[in-house]
């Protein structure tokens, strides 16, 4: 919801409702990325086991979060320039911007919303690089395995003759 946001007074002050809602946004990304990070992780383990045969349903799971961290950054963008106009910085500005100038407590938890992000962040990053590298050192794999077969594989000649497979084969894999 967006729009002109009512105060409400505490025993510790005034507290700014963009500011809340804001927090709520940030701390369900969080959580998002937490997900995310768990099923990188069940997808590097399927891809270290072997255990191929569930690779798909993994990354399903992995596209699913995903699709939902993109919903919840427009929320988090709409909360942000609310709460962005609360304190007084251009609507767009920076987390690190909200933080510096929200009041306390928000400008602490903003601060600790922007760590576990970059935290969060370049788990995911290393962690996907490292499951990218396992795909391409199977599909090499596969592929030497492949052309291997390939080097002894018996055809016929126009005549119907039984005759080693010559000439250039190359396979194709769409889904790269």
């Amino acid at each position: 919801m967006t729009g002109a946001r009512t105060l409400r007074r505490t025993d510790r002050g005034v507290v700014e409702m963009g500011l809340n809602e804001l927090s709520g946004v940030l701390w369900r990304e969080r959580q998002l990325l937490e997900l995310l990070l768990f099923k990188l992780e069940e997808e590097q383990l399927l891809l270290t086991s072997g255990r191929t045969q569930w690779l798909g349903h993994a990354t399903r799971e992995v596209e699913s979060v995903l699709d939902q961290i993109r919903t919840a950054e427009l929320g988090r963008a709409m909360e942000a320039d609310d709460a962005a106009r609360e304190v007084g910085v251009p609507e767009g500005s920076s987390l690190m911007v909200l933080a510096q100038e929200a009041p306390a407590p928000w400008d602490d938890l903003l601060l600790a919303h922007h760590e576990a992000f970059v935290s969060l962040t370049d788990q995911i990053n290393d962690l996907a690089e490292g499951n990218r590298d396992l795909l391409a050192t199977s599909h090499r794999a596969t592929q030497e395995t492949l052309m291997s077969l390939q080097e002894n594989v018996q055809t016929y000649d126009p005549r119907g003759s039984a005759t080693s497979a010559t000439g250039s084969v190359q396979l194709l894999d769409q889904s790269l």
